[in-house]
């Protein structure tokens, strides 16, 4: 038997009471992924991504095991609801313009104390004043920086499109803006580098665009290095306080780590390592988080039909968002049908050994977004299901 095929004796034995669909998290991949996560940081405490896994349950989890402190949170709706939780170190790593949120920020001290908020523009500054509704506790304040890698004088630019903040006298600025502005206090630097951190570059049958990715990478690891230790000195010049300056993500821990600027790291995704993170050569990891449906047609011979399934990942559209199917082995779409939004044919010769009713695992492209389909997930250790805890789903909140 094939460790995976031992897998999924495990957890069909695990769910065998359990209809599908239905969600679990393997605790013992769960736990080995957040050592090496630790591994890689190298004595940096790594900040946990909550939007790679919407499960309060689990965020504690994580956040009890040596080497990890603080969330990274996604909306502030979330880190208010967070803060009220219990959860006293909340990094808000978006712009948000919920001005209820802020008004209520600005009214309670136990959120303000615990919330920190991203700012990138003045303007960001303004809509949080005009939302304090008579409130007088100060807002902590990160500022972000653009750690896109510019080439050709910025014909050609590799990275997500975030902060207008690339230069160290723009953060500067910034960071004068805050400082000199009653009601707010700067606490920190945020550079999230997600094409290095979240691009694989070990691209499966794709040795030449594998290469051209990690060339791509080592340039923008040392100019951002560079860059962002101008930035810190620039900042730190106009606020000697700061508290933190975090940097990186699942794919680039060890990388980010070792600069001598970074205080804390972010990765969220290295707990259930989704099928996106499949492809690095800095690390690997265990599936930890995966789904199944039930087997509720047989069409023919090599095919069964699978009821629901279709849960494609945000980003650009392809066939790399959509979930894979991962045990039996050996099962692959119908290229003419896909995952479907109620039922997905299924193809393969592992298909003729599974009957109406049994299961098939599958895996997402990406790590959290699995929980916003799921209102549990079942914590299996060993061939049982040894508790049963409420997604951010599950608990009634959907915060995007």
């Amino acid at each position: 038997m094939t460790p995976r095929a031992g897998d999924r004796a495990r957890y069909d034995r695990a769910t065998a009471h359990l209809d599908a669909p239905v969600a679990i998290v393997d605790l013992e991949a769960f736990d080995a992924n957040a050592a090496d996560l630790v591994r890689r940081a190298g004595g940096k405490p790594i900040r946990v991504a909550s939007k790679s896994v919407r499960c309060r349950a689990l965020l504690e989890r994580a956040l009890a095991r040596e080497g990890f402190a603080g969330i990274m949170s996604f909306t502030l709706e979330e880190s208010l609801w967070l803060a009220r939780a219990g959860f006293e170190d909340v990094l808000l790593a978006y712009p948000s313009a919920d001005r209820s949120g802020f008004g209520e920020l600005a009214r309670d001290p136990k959120p303000a104390a615990a919330v920190t908020v991203m700012v990138d523009d003045v303007a960001q500054l303004d809509l949080i004043d005009a939302s304090r509704a008579g409130g007088t506790e100060e807002v902590r304040v990160c500022l972000e920086l653009d750690t896109a890698l510019s080439l050709l004088g910025g014909r050609i630019r590799i990275g997500a499109r975030r902060s207008p903040l690339r230069e160290p006298a723009e953060l500067a600025e910034l960071a004068r803006s805050v400082v000199r502005r009653p009601g707010f206090r700067l606490v920190g630097i945020m550079a999230y580098e997600g094409h290095v951190a979240g691009v694989g570059d070990a691209v499966a049958g794709r040795p030449l665009r594998s290469r051209a990715i990690r060339l791509m990478q080592s340039a923008a690891r040392r100019e951002l290095a560079e860059r962002r230790a101008a930035v810190v000195r620039a900042v730190r010049a106009v606020a000697p306080d700061l508290e933190f300056v975090n940097g990186g993500g699942t794919g680039s821990v060890q990388h980010t780590a070792a600069e001598d600027a970074v205080t804390e790291i972010a990765a969220g995704s290295g707990f259930f390592v989704p099928r996106l993170f499949d492809h690095y050569t800095s690390f690997s990891g265990r599936p930890a988080a995966l789904f199944a449906h039930p087997v509720v047609r047989r069409p023919g011979v090599g095919v069964v039909t699978v009821l629901g399934g279709g849960y494609p990942a945000s980003g650009a559209a392809g066939p790399d968002r959509l979930p894979v199917p991962y045990l039996p082995e050996g099962l692959r779409y119908d290229p003419q049908e896909g995952a479907g939004e109620v039922q997905t044919p299924l193809l393969g010769s592992p298909a003729d050994d599974l009957r109406i009713g049994d299961k098939v695992w599958f895996r997402h492209a990406k790590a959290g977004e699995m929980c916003e389909r799921f209102e549990n997930l079942h914590l299996v250790e060993g061939d049982r299901i040894t508790a049963t805890v409420p997604t951010y789903r599950g608990e009634g909140r959907t915060f995007l």
